[in-house]
């Protein structure tokens, strides 16, 4: 059954060639999608976007994808632009710790994953949750490896955002895992997830535009836990699309923290530089 569907993918792509989504040209996929990504130990590099991106980018578009490389900070995970040294914290995490202990993101914030991530946000392209969710899984995998995690928490929207836009994109990132996780039996996958652990009470205005103090601001208050129990005691990881200043993820570790959460991680697609 497999190798029919194989097959039949195939002569489809041969007479209706996929059509790239960040160039729009039309190009014949010579690549096939595999699990290695989500095999054991692995860091997350081009070759693991290449496998989960043939039928959506054209091979030009693909070789785009930037990864992160350290050194780096060990708490936000900024990439420092020397290649020289080991992880450290940077200048703005040691003058304003963060509530999060650790933020890490499956790229960087440019070229091919940045179009991705708003044609799948701006432009309702939910097809990309399944391969991009992949991704990020893959970092949660090499990331917290060998560190457990109680609950999965996507950032939420406020249900005016969420009306008019259709979907939460950092819950669809996250809403497969589980099914990925028993499938190739990694054993690290017990946390649930908690899609409404957090909810985004204030209605604030897109964080984009603005500068890191006006970010934080607008932030403030924004989200509550309805239920303490859900997170009381328990090793949370946040899930967003994109971390650029942290206002956003910070504030979220903030209130989870603050409702007896024992501690929050941040992992994100895509990390501003």
């Amino acid at each position: 059954m497999r190798t029919l569907s194989r097959a039949v993918k195939t002569i489809k792509d041969t007479v209706f060639p996929p059509r790239c989504f960040v160039c729009r040209s039309f190009f014949h996929n010579t690549l096939s999608t595999h699990t290695r990504e989500l095999q054991g130990k692995c860091c997350v590099d081009h070759s693991h976007f290449a496998e989960l991106m043939p039928s959506f980018l054209c091979p030009t578009c693909i070789n785009d994808f930037s990864s992160i490389e350290p050194p780096i900070c060990s708490m936000c995970g900024k990439m420092f632009k020397t290649r020289e040294g080991d992880d450290h914290e940077c200048e703005d995490c040691i003058t304003s710790p963060k509530h999060f202990t650790m933020a890490r993101a499956a790229g960087i914030y440019d070229q091919s994953l940045m179009d991705l991530i708003r044609q799948f946000k701006y432009k309702g392209k939910t097809q990309l949750a399944k391969p991009l969710g992949k991704l990020l899984f893959t970092t949660l995998l090499h990331i917290w490896n060998n560190k457990n995690i109680d609950v999965i928490v996507p950032v939420p929207l406020h249900k005016k955002r969420f009306k008019k836009r259709g979907f939460n994109q950092a819950y669809l990132l996250i809403k497969g895992w589980e099914k990925i996780n028993e499938k190739i039996e990694s054993g690290l996958l017990s946390a649930q997830i908690g899609r409404n652990v957090l909810i985004r009470e204030k209605h604030t205005k897109p964080q984009t535009g603005l500068r890191r103090k006006e970010r934080v601001k607008n932030i403030r208050n924004a989200f509550i836990v309805e239920n303490t129990e859900k997170v009381k005691g328990k090793r949370v990881l946040i899930v967003d699309d994109v971390y650029t200043t942290g206002a956003t993820t910070n504030e979220c570790a903030r209130v989870l923290l603050k409702h007896g959460a024992q501690s929050a991680d941040v992992l994100t697609l895509a990390r501003a530089v």
